[in-house]
């Protein structure tokens, strides 16, 4: 093998294109895996539902203080390592998040994983960003595709598991096996190198980064009240069965991947700019439909349209990041991703609050005018 000189580092080809897909398979993958986990976890513990969710907050606030130290780490280790390392910290915790019954250590332990998944979401995207710029294609959406891939595979192959009669450790015993093989399989090919960062470690996001990562938060504010709202909504305003409530979720996130999948030739037809008026103007349409419409079957292709609409906004948009000058993309990167991911974890919390003091009907509406914005938004920015 070459050396490679840290300070000309090689150009991305395509095994580095195929390892930067297995990664972000391996951040949803991991992810996913805890979800079927949650109800053993609180049986265990003997938690009720408001000490559950402060104990879930943890991982929350693990993954974004991860990420801008993900960041810095990148820029001067390489993504590989960084990668690497935080990979293994999941494969670590999820046995433990799996037997735990302490409710201190299970916090500890959604500290430790929460960081680990936080700074391979950072990481991961990037390497994204370098390995899309190198290629001089269109691919942020195929390679935030296979996170969606890796969800749905993990929450599916861990309740599957289950259901075959296996013990949450087993279960999590073949998830840890799983994403091992896919390390070993991309390490190889991990950029051993970060974007060089010219400015400070920490820096508050400014100019069009904050642009960007506002507009991040939204669409993620977006994806977090489908996964937490969605089935209570329709079970409370649809009066859908409980039995049949995921499939509001199961909706979205079906025309996310898909959108997602075939996102880069979608990009290319259209343009990031047309993606991100079109996507905004589909999701907040969708949300609506969703919202007013009388019969819950209309509901869910409402949320369908939500999961079509977002798709691509996201991953547009880290490209976008990746063609600013304001700030280095080793500091930009990681900004954009806490302030998204601040929109899935806080977002769901100040729906119930607007919910409360008014109907899920108002703070639905509200979420669908924030996804206008980002469809005018679309217009301004540069992409």
């Amino acid at each position: 093998m070459t050396a490679i000189n840290p300070q000309t580092p090689f150009v991305p080809g395509r095994l580095e294109q195929m390892s930067t897909r297995i990664a972000f398979f391996i951040a949803g993958f991991g992810v996913a895996a805890w979800a079927p986990l949650v109800p053993y976890a609180k049986a265990r513990a003997g938690l009720d539902e408001a000490t559950l969710g402060l104990l879930l907050l943890s991982l929350g606030v693990g993954s974004i203080l991860a990420m801008p130290i993900a960041g810095v780490l990148a820029s001067r280790f390489g993504c590989r390592r960084v990668l690497t390392v935080a990979t293994v910290l999941i494969c670590l915790s999820l046995p433990l998040l799996a037997t735990l019954s302490s409710i201190p250590l299970l916090v500890a332990t959604l500290f430790v994983f929460g960081a680990g998944l936080g700074a391979v979401d950072s990481t991961v995207n990037l390497q994204a960003v370098i390995v899309e710029r190198a290629s001089g294609r269109h691919m942020m959406s195929g390679f935030h595709g296979l996170f969606s891939v890796g969800g749905i595979v993990g929450a599916g192959g861990v309740s599957a598991l289950l259901a075959l009669g296996l013990s949450p450790l087993w279960a999590i015993a073949v998830v840890v096996a799983l994403i091992l093989a896919a390390l070993f399989k991309a390490a190889p090919h991990l950029l051993p190198y970060g974007s060089e960062s010219t400015g400070p470690a920490f820096a508050i996001p400014h100019g069009v980064v904050l642009f960007i990562g506002l507009l991040c938060f939204t669409v993620f504010l977006a994806e977090g009240a489908m996964l937490d709202w969605s089935a209570v909504f329709l079970t409370v305003e649809k009066h859908i069965s409980e039995v049949y409530a995921g499939l509001g979720y199961a909706a979205f996130a079906l025309t996310m991947t898909v959108g997602r999948l075939m996102g880069d030739r979608i990009v290319k037809r259209l343009g990031a700019r047309r993606v991100i008026v079109l996507g905004g103007l589909f999701a907040a349409s969708g949300l609506a439909l969703a919202t007013l419409a009388p019969s819950w079957e209309v509901a869910l292709l409402g949320y369908a349209l939500v999961g079509a609409g977002c798709s691509n906004i996201v991953p547009v948009l880290y490209t976008a990041v990746g063609k600013q000058t304001v700030m280095p993309e080793s500091i930009a990167v990681p900004a954009i991703t806490t302030l998204g991911y601040t929109g899935i974890l806080a977002g769901p919390a100040a729906i119930g609050f607007i919910a409360h003091a008014s109907s899920l009907n108002i703070a639905f509406l509200l979420i669908a005018a924030m996804l206008v914005a980002v469809a005018i938004s679309g217009r301004i920015l540069k992409v």
